[in-house]
């Protein structure tokens, strides 16, 4: 039996080298937990070590490296069958992660129990507020099958509606129930052994998705009594690419394998194939050897800390850091305070979110922003994005409290429509109207535009400098806010319409971020250089680097529509 180790804020910070970093200058800050969590030593040592002295192939090698290798990979997957309190280590599925765990249940167990089903079309449930993950494979298996996926609606605290939840139950009697444990929008922990029993009364399948539970809490697969259970290692201090699902064994032994190949066979020919036993049966090829063991390492760090004591402090941090959000003019918190692992989710009236999580980000703070891949979840809100600021337990009050004061200075710059004391003004160059109440319509040169870019030493100038183009554009008339001119490509809604009279061209645009409408008046300004070579055009004006992958397909896209 492990021995515990009392959980020491300070120590533990210690244990993840990547919190000794500075961003923009700064020391990082990083609350983007529920995206992925940082690695201690003991995980990068791990990877680190596998590939100097064990790196081989696992199962049916002939040679000792192999057998080490072998040995090493399997006794992880006892330690996640320990950690979730499986009844048998068979039943641990080596998946990518999450998701690929329930594309696996989807495909697998979905095609053998829908397409046998008594009751067309066959129904799925889940919740409104699931993460795409846990909605996208159940509509693909749910149009091959001739079945469908209802969502369970929530309440007005953006609770699953369990009252609801008992009605679809009755009236629909699905085959499967999905369900998060926790909601990686707002952080929400559901009643799910609950929900679950009620399920097991109309005789449905459940599938629990523990990506955002299992970094926080101890689960115990058992004392749930659900069908299924899969979560993700990067979320719970792992690696990137390996996660596990937990499934019950008479459920996977009748389930048709998902994928073909190596390792999944007892024997092939051209006249059949019959397949391996649990759980080889699913890990079809070359698994992800290294990352399954450091998985292992990554539980072995969790499981030997006071789990108890971490969550505390966690919850500490999390009151600490509603508490002063909610206290600042023109936040909405839309995450609640009780049953929650440590998510605040947040909008600030007038001003977008990705506006905040740039500027933040210049103050060493990560944070996410946008839908969290939970769309319906933000059409139900009537939104179309939250800012999320998500803690861990290696996060400190002097954190929380700096990320506070920060986000009520970066309100207060949003707020200010003209930068005028940072905005750069090129050599020779025109410089953009002091006025921001005149005609929106002319544009500065793009001489101005790359000088000015060019000139800025730092990319908050740059950031200032765009800022200060957004200015040039108006809110448009109700008839360019529309499906028709909206691009679809973009990170955050963005609307252009072009108009050509008299051999004249204009352009109408608009984004609620202000960060793309200084984007958008920029490429407008310089679309001939930018068109050549949109790639060499952002690096030349020293933006591609400060720019995400999502963004920069932003605007290709506007460039495509210009």
């Amino acid at each position: 039996m492990k021995s515990t180790t009392p959980f020491n804020s300070t120590k533990t910070r210690r244990d993840f080298p990547i919190l000794s970093l500075r961003v923009q200058g700064k020391p990082l800050i990083y609350f983007d937990n529920a995206a992925t969590t940082q690695k201690p030593r003991a995980v990068i040592d791990k990877l680190s070590q596998f590939y100097k002295v064990a790196n081989a192939n696992v199962h049916r090698g002939s040679h000792s490296l192999s057998n080490t290798a072998t040995s090493q990979f399997e006794l992880a997957r006892k330690t996640v069958a320990a950690f979730i309190n499986a009844p048998n280590v068979h039943e641990v599925i080596w998946c990518k992660g999450t998701t690929e765990a329930i594309n696996l249940v989807a495909n697998s167990l979905g095609s053998y129990l829908l397409n046998n089903s008594d009751q067309q079309p066959a129904t799925i449930l889940v919740s409104t507020s699931e993460h795409h993950a846990n909605i996208v494979p159940w509509q693909l298996i749910a149009a091959r099958t001739d079945s469908r996926v209802i969502a369970i609606p929530l309440t007005k605290d953006m609770q699953i509606d369990q009252a609801e939840y008992r009605r679809l139950l009755a009236l629909h009697r699905p085959k499967i129930v999905a369900l998060a444990h926790v909601s990686n929008a707002l952080g929400h922990i559901h009643p799910i052994r609950q929900m679950i029993a009620k399920a097991k009364e109309y005789g449905a399948i459940t599938l629990i998705d523990g990506a955002q539970a299992v970094g926080h809490f101890s689960v115990d697969v058992q004392q749930l009594d659900c069908d299924f259970y899969c979560f993700s290692a990067h979320k719970c201090f792992g690696p990137t690419g390996i996660g596990a699902l937990w499934g019950k064994q008479a459920l996977l032994n009748k389930m048709p394998p998902w994928q073909g190949g190596g390792e999944m066979i007892k024997q092939v020919s051209f006249s059949g194939t019959s397949f391996n036993q649990l759980p080889f049966k699913f890990e079809a090829g070359t698994p992800p050897i290294a990352d399954a063991i450091a998985f292992g390492s990554a539980i072995d760090y969790l499981t030997t800390m006071d789990r108890a004591a971490a969550e505390k402090h966690e919850q500490h941090l999390f009151h600490r850091l509603y508490t002063g959000c909610t206290a600042i003019s023109g936040v909405q918190v839309i995450s609640s305070l009780d049953n929650n692992v440590g998510i605040v989710s947040l909008t600030v009236s007038g001003l977008h979110h990705q506006d905040i999580a740039i500027l933040l980000d210049q103050n060493g703070i990560a944070v996410r922003s946008g839908h969290h891949c939970a769309m319906p979840l933000m059409q139900a809100l009537g939104i179309d994005g939250t800012l999320r600021a998500s803690i861990s337990f290696y996060n400190t009050e002097q954190e929380v409290d700096f990320f506070v004061s920060a986000l009520q200075e970066v309100i207060a710059v949003l707020n200010n429509d003209f930068i005028e004391d940072t905005v750069i003004i090129a050599d020779k160059a025109t410089p953009l109207p002091a006025n921001p109440q005149r005609d929106r319509q002319q544009y500065p040169t793009s001489e101005v535009v790359i000088g000015n870019l060019l000139n800025a030493s730092s990319w908050q100038q740059r950031f200032s400098y765009l800022m200060s183009l957004a200015t040039l554009l108006e809110r448009p008339s109700p008839q360019l806010l529309i499906d028709r001119h909206k691009l679809q490509q973009c990170e955050s809604a963005v609307w252009l319409h072009k108009t050509v009279l008299d051999q004249q061209t204009s352009y109408q645009a608009w984004s609620e971020a202000k960060i793309m409408r200084g984007l958008l008046v920029m490429l407008i300004s310089c679309r001939d250089q930018a068109q050549q070579d949109s790639d060499l055009f952002l690096s030349q004006v020293k933006l591609s680097q400060f720019l995400s992958p999502s963004r920069t397909n932003g605007v290709k896209a506007i460039l495509d529509a210009l």
